[in-house]
C-alpha cells in the first residue's frame, strides 16, 4: 500500500501531465521517423525541466517499462541501462 501511495505522489507532480501527455507514446496511426525524433524530442525536454524525472525513470526501470519515453529515455535507451 505504501508503494502505491509513493508512486501516485510522484506522478502527481510529474510535468508530462495534462495535454502534452500524448507526445511519451507513439500515436496509434504510423509516424515517419522524423516525426517520431521531433515527438521525442519535445518529450524529453518535458522531462528535462520535471521536478520528478528521477523518480519517473526509477519507477519504468523498476517494472521494465515497454513503452513510451519515461525519465527522459525510451524503451531503447531504457533497455540500454538495464542490460548494461
Amino acid at each position: 500500500m505504501t508503494v502505491q501511495m509513493t508512486e501516485r505522489t510522484w506522478q502527481l507532480r510529474a510535468a508530462c501531465r495534462g495535454p502534452e501527455s500524448a507526445l511519451f507514446f507513439p500515436p496509434t496511426t504510423p509516424e515517419r521517423k522524423d516525426e517520431r525524433d521531433l515527438r521525442e524530442a519535445k518529450a524529453k525536454g518535458i522531462c528535462h525541466e520535471c521536478p520528478v524525472q528521477a523518480e519517473c525513470l526509477d519507477y519504468a526501470l523498476g517494472i521494465r517499462e515497454p513503452h513510451g519515453i519515461w525519465g527522459g529515455l525510451t524503451e531503447a535507451e531504457r533497455r540500454l541501462l538495464i542490460e548494461a
